[in-house]
């Protein structure tokens, strides 16, 4: 028997919001690409009480990198920017005062937000079209700004109304694949968790997570198409156009 689908669930990046398409505007401005940027303004903060230099901080930095993907991709956790920060100065061998450490770590969370990346088009169209017929939520791993910061890109962009639920991984405590970001996205809709159709980028984190749930998934191919000829997902979607007559499709068992 054909469990109805009464929910949509999103992943944010390369999904909904694309990922770097404020690195042009960040040219244009004159102003260090978001890695470059980070990376600058922890030597700053350091180099003020001591000396370092910025190829040290880079290094340490990437080694802090490094030890988040892997915890990221192994463990399904995505550290906070403070604690990314904390591993990058034990990595130097430093530390800073617990008002600037935050104040940093604000900083490096808020770029997104103060010159947001653009969404990736029709994606306001079929938010308002599928928000008649099914709930909608926002499952999504929190890589460098936070959930607050994610809110208010959202909010920024005109799409937040179209929500009514959020699933962040710095708020739920554990990341995509984890099947509690999928649960944690039915509980706040009032929805059983295979009445909820997933959509997003990523085979792994996205189809296959939401798979081994039972839930159907999607995956969305117009800004990263690498999964395209492995994966495992109930359909494919190029364009967001064309993702309420998939999603309809799908909820009618086709």
């Amino acid at each position: 028997m054909t469990v109805p689908l009464k929910a949509v669930s999103f992943d944010l990046w390369d999904t909904i919001i694309d990922d770097d398409s404020d690195e042009p505007k960040r040219r244009a401005q004159g102003l260090r690409a978001k890695p470059e940027q980070r990376r600058h303004l922890l030597w700053q903060a350091l180099d003020r009480h001591r000396a370092v230099t910025e190829e040290e901080v880079n290094t340490a930095y990437a080694a802090a990198d490094a030890a988040f993907v892997k915890a990221w991709k192994e463990d399904s956790i995505t550290w906070t920017v403070a604690e990314r920060l904390g591993v990058a100065l034990k990595e130097l061998g430093r530390d800073l005062p617990a008002d600037e450490l935050a104040g940093l770590a604000q900083a490096l969370g808020r770029m997104e937000v103060e010159l947001p990346p653009d969404v990736i088009d029709g994606i306001g169209d079929a938010l308002e079209e599928l928000s008649g017929r099914y709930k909608l939520c926002i499952v999504s791993d929190a890589i460098v700004t936070p959930a607050d910061g994610l809110r208010a890109l959202l909010d920024g962009h005109g799409l937040k109304q179209y929500f009514s639920g959020f699933a962040f991984s710095d708020e739920v405590g554990h990341s995509k694949p984890h099947p509690e970001m999928f649960e944690t996205a039915a509980r706040q809709l009032g929805v059983g968790v295979t009445e909820m159709v997933h959509i997003g980028d990523r085979d792994h984190n996205d189809i296959k997570g939401a798979q081994g749930l039972g839930m159907k998934a999607v995956l969305f191919t117009a800004k990263r198409g690498v999964d395209r000829e492995t994966t495992s997902a109930d359909a494919i979607c190029e364009r967001h156009a064309d993702l309420p007559a998939i999603i309809d499709r799908l909820a009618g068992g086709g």
